[in-house]
């Protein structure tokens, strides 16, 4: 039995290889928010047998263990993480259509999917095309946007469950809800997906995704990093709307801001700490719920708070 994770490295390095693994690794190089301290360790799988191999190895020996997609819906502590961020990315990103189906490793991105699609002529991902999200993370959270969501197109989904074993899903037993899924919360990873979609005109399908794209730079505060929508929509309003009416916008803590252009938005304005945006995420809630009685709970996920 390993007693620190310090003697943890050889095991890693037995599975995916000395040159998949970094150590003390910044994390504010793999969150949109552009903030974090080091993961103890780092490892980039190449496939999701090693994905199956490292989770089991933390297991057996105690070790913490996160899954990192591309760190656009996360903020991770200021001290970091001692424990192992398993990352699916590019690493397993790869995209491949066959009729009106696409088959997509866990670690492609949302937009590179919806290329895929738009090169094939298939509409129904245009949604997507502008989620800065990985494939992986948008069907544990049933990502959505624009009357589009993951819902709506998935076959099935191909995970680690919580015994070890790699399993396909089928949509009808992923419990899809709002920003919620049966894989959120029943401990699985998802290794990749089966979208369907259907045969279009690709311009229309290009016209659409252009449209969409000229939304979110017009509303939202791309300009910035952010982790999106830093709060779940309550129900029957808007929690932008909230944030606003409550006289939050732009309201600041240090280099974290309520953003002007859009109050859903909690942005980096100037080299935020994790505790910054954790006293403003905070606050938000406070002042929402003392003024309109409204609980707001945050979309954001957190990694290495003592909770």
């Amino acid at each position: 039995m390993i007693v620190n994770i310090e003697q943890f490295k050889p095991c890693l390095e037995q599975i995916v290889g000395a040159e998949a693994l970094r150590e003390n690794e910044p994390m504010n190089r793999h969150t949109t928010f552009r903030i974090g301290g080091p993961a103890r360790y780092f490892v980039t799988p190449e496939s999701g047998e090693q994905v199956a191999e490292v989770v089991a190895a933390c297991k057996r020996e105690d070790i913490p263990w996160f899954i990192l997609g591309n760190g656009s819906n996360l903020l991770v502590s200021d001290r970091g993480y001692q424990g192992v961020v398993i990352r699916i990315g590019s690493n397993l990103g790869a995209v491949e259509v066959s009729g009106e189906q696409i088959h997509a490793q866990a670690g492609a991105l949302l937009s590179q999917t919806a290329h895929a699609a738009l090169d094939h002529g298939l509409t129904g991902m245009e949604f997507a095309a502008g989620i800065p999200g990985t494939l992986g993370g948008a069907c544990l959270m049933n990502a959505g946007a624009y009357d589009g969501e993951m819902s709506r197109i998935l076959i099935s989904v191909t995970a680690l469950d919580s015994h070890g074993e790699i399993c396909e899903i089928p949509v009808d037993k992923l419990e899809l809800g709002y920003r919620t899924s049966l894989l959120m919360h029943g401990g699985y990873v998802v290794l990749g997906a089966s979208l369907q979609l259907a045969r279009g005109a690709t311009e229309q399908i290009r016209s659409r995704m252009e449209e969409l794209k000229a939304l979110r730079v017009q509303k939202q505060p791309l300009e910035y990093p952010s982790a999106g929508s830093t709060f779940k929509r309550p129900k029957d309003c808007f929690a932008g709307k909230l944030i606003m009416d409550a006289g939050l916008r732009g309201y600041r803590v240090g280099g974290a801001q309520v953003s002007e252009k859009h109050c859903g938005f909690v942005i980096n304005a100037d080299k935020a700490t994790a505790e910054d945006v954790c006293r403003l995420i905070a606050d938000v809630h406070r002042i929402v719920y003392e003024k309109f009685g409204k609980k707001l709970e945050p979309e954001v996920r957190f990694l290495g708070f003592e909770r």
